[in-house]
């Protein structure tokens, strides 16, 4: 449900120097952009109409975990001009020498940015120099009101306790419950229910957080971050731990099929990890050119308008709010109001040593071993 990619391990002077002047500029390169991005995660319209304006062709492929973008940004061919890296990914991607710097004098509608998610996103890449905010949002609850209301009337979807207590959790699995496979998010989420801290990276709070995973996995139909928007919408899921947008698409889709289902999202009263996706520009670019091009398309208000109004996702791009549709900006589970803002969480850059670690608890969750 969104841009996304991850970082490798060349040296930071190698980034410096392919951000040097001599750099290939658009007008050299072949008119093609080559980008890879999460999943329903564009208007498709937008990307057309870039083609058209411009004379570039756009390849364009799709992942749907940053690990699996990691490992293609990590083989120092990856092939791409342009992905999108969740901010916590890009930090350590960025050490690594993985992102070229931007060259902001080709990337004019910056002046669009909002100031705040800009300052927000900085703290994991300085003065926001490898990169722009695509979109924003939260890990939280989605769920059909209706089957649920049938199961357990009285099911607290605005907690977290919904999915971690196995005496709950129980009752939904005929119904079909799905959770994001996302280490990170998860794990982090797992604390924040135990009243830990969310970017703890403690052994003992990491083994907390695997025992409260491996109570529900019994009752978890499947492991995914994109296939649960189809079956939220096509009613084959009744809960799913998911990204906000994901979760409004797929009422949006239940809705134009004409399905009887009523799809929700919870923000739970316990917080939720708030995080960034960001456009980024790898070292072995092809087309850096075209990929500032693109950028800067996409920093139009009107073309970030119409990609917030598609994905259901909140933008980095001020100048575009008075274009987003007015449900959508009055929707508080996209642009929750400052109360429920203030339990929102960030997902804090993880150590190399945690993350092994990390992965390796992650491996024995999904295996159910």
């Amino acid at each position: 449900m969104l841009f996304a990619i991850a970082g490798c391990g060349k040296k930071e002077s190698t980034t410096e120097q392919a951000a040097a002047p001599g750099a290939p500029t658009a007008g050299q390169e072949e008119p093609v952009v080559n980008v890879f991005n999460w999943s329903d995660y564009i208007d498709e319209e937008v990307l057309k109409k870039f083609e058209q304006d411009t004379g570039i062709k756009v390849r364009y492929d799709v992942f749907d975990s940053n690990e699996i973008l990691e490992t293609r940004l990590l083989s120092g061919t990856s092939g791409y001009d342009l992905v999108v890296p969740s901010a916590y990914f890009l930090e350590r991607q960025i050490k690594a020498g993985v992102f070229r710097k931007l060259d902001k004098s080709q990337l004019p509608n910056l002046a669009n940015v909002d100031p705040d998610i800009a300052q927000r996103e900085a703290a994991h890449d300085p003065d926001n120099a490898h990169s722009v905010v695509y979109m924003w949002g939260t890990t939280g609850i989605g769920y059909d009101a209706g089957k649920l209301q049938k199961i357990m009337p009285d099911a607290p979807v605005d907690s977290w306790r919904l999915i971690f207590d196995p005496a709950v959790i129980s009752k939904f699995k005929d119904c079909g419950v799905s959770m994001l496979d996302d280490p990170t998010d998860m794990i982090g989420t797992a604390l924040l229910y135990l009243g830990r801290n969310p970017n703890s990276e403690s052994a003992e709070d990491l083994k907390l957080a695997e025992d409260a995973l491996m109570k529900i996995r019994p009752f978890l139909r499947t492991i995914h971050s994109s296939q649960y928007i189809e079956q939220l919408a096509n009613g084959e899921l009744c809960i799913a731990v998911g990204y906000s947008g994901d979760v409004l698409q797929a009422r949006d889709r239940a809705e134009e099929a004409g399905k009887p289902l009523d799809i929700r999202y919870s923000i739970p009263k316990e917080g939720a990890l708030m995080w960034f996706d960001t456009l980024a520009i790898p070292i072995d670019a092809a087309h850096p050119g075209n990929a500032h091009k693109l950028i800067d398309y996409l920093l139009q208000p009107e073309v970030a308008a119409a990609n917030s109004n598609f994905v259901k996702y909140a933008n980095g791009n001020a100048a575009a709010t008075p274009l987003i549709d007015e449900s959508l900006r009055a929707d508080t589970s996209i642009y929750p109001t400052p109360e429920v803002t203030a339990r929102l969480q960030p997902n804090l850059t993880k150590s190399a040593d945690f993350t092994r670690s990390l992965n390796r608890t992650w491996t024995r969750f999904v295996t159910g071993r």
